[in-house]
């Protein structure tokens, strides 16, 4: 079996983060950068799969030249092989957009299986993986939680709301975006480090990119702090009436 897993670099966790004087975008000079915690889960899920089943695992990343240690961390770790795609402007690309360079890269792999994590840390949008997995025309699930390999496909379980879960059987090639905390993630040894210099890294030209987007980022901001004391007068009846109506409608904490 043939995985192959879409990874993203994402700044740091715990990064000082500031925004650029156009308000476009975060200034990205002098942050540190790591493979997005989701997509390391849809790493970790490949690599039991092929631990499993056999196979080979590939990982693909789009962007600048920063994004090979994100993938040579993603080597260190099992992964077999690696394809870059190698594109400065992401940021003017939409989710459209990225998911057909990626989708172009697929096609020329023909994996039976795609993992993607469930979103991003940095926009949160969870999208690119169904809509890479519509324009390849093959069948997706979301918040996926457990994968078995069964007679002529799939059994997924996916992650519902309240508790609920569902299990569904489907055919291969499909795509997966992977649910974070499903299994636990490992960490790169002294020998696969050691490894991942010797693995092949593949680097392709990313397309051009369209001149419309169906969705534009008009501005980043920080959160604004604010402070707001109110007091409650009354009984303590109508004050706890009120703590309720203000919790429920406005704060909307219950």
């Amino acid at each position: 079996m043939k995985i192959l897993v879409a990874i993203k670099q994402v700044p740091e966790r715990d990064a000082q983060i500031s925004v650029t004087s156009d308000g476009k975008w975060i200034d990205e000079s002098g942050l540190s950068y790591t493979i997005n915690e989701p997509d390391a889960y849809a790493l970790e899920e490949a690599l039991q799969l092929r631990e499993k089943n056999g196979g080979e695992v590939v990982v693909l990343c789009a962007g600048p030249e920063r994004v090979t240690s994100t993938l040579r961390e993603a080597l260190a770790k099992g992964a077999d092989r690696a394809i870059h795609i190698e594109a400065d402007d992401l940021g003017e690309r939409d989710t459209l957009g990225i998911a057909q360079l990626l989708a172009d890269a697929a096609r020329d792999e023909s994996p039976d299986l795609i993992l993607t994590g469930l979103q991003s840390d940095d926009l949160g949008l969870g999208q690119t993986g169904v809509v890479l997995a519509e324009l390849l025309g093959i069948p997706h699930a979301t918040i996926i939680m457990q994968v078995e390999v069964i007679s002529g496909g799939l059994k997924v379980k996916r992650e519902l709301e309240d508790g609920w879960f569902q299990h569904v059987e489907m055919p291969l090639p499909a795509l997966l975006t992977i649910q974070s905390g499903g299994n636990k993630l490992r960490y790169a040894t002294l020998m696969g480090i050691k490894k991942a210099k010797t693995k092949e890294t593949k680097t392709v030209q990313a397309a051009a990119a369209a001149t419309a987007q169906a969705i534009t980022l008009e501005r980043v901001y920080l959160p604004e702090k604010q402070k707001k004391t109110e007091m409650l007068t009354g009984t303590p009846a109508e004050i706890a009436d009120k703590l309720v109506e203000k919790l429920k409608f406005e704060v909307r904490a219950i």
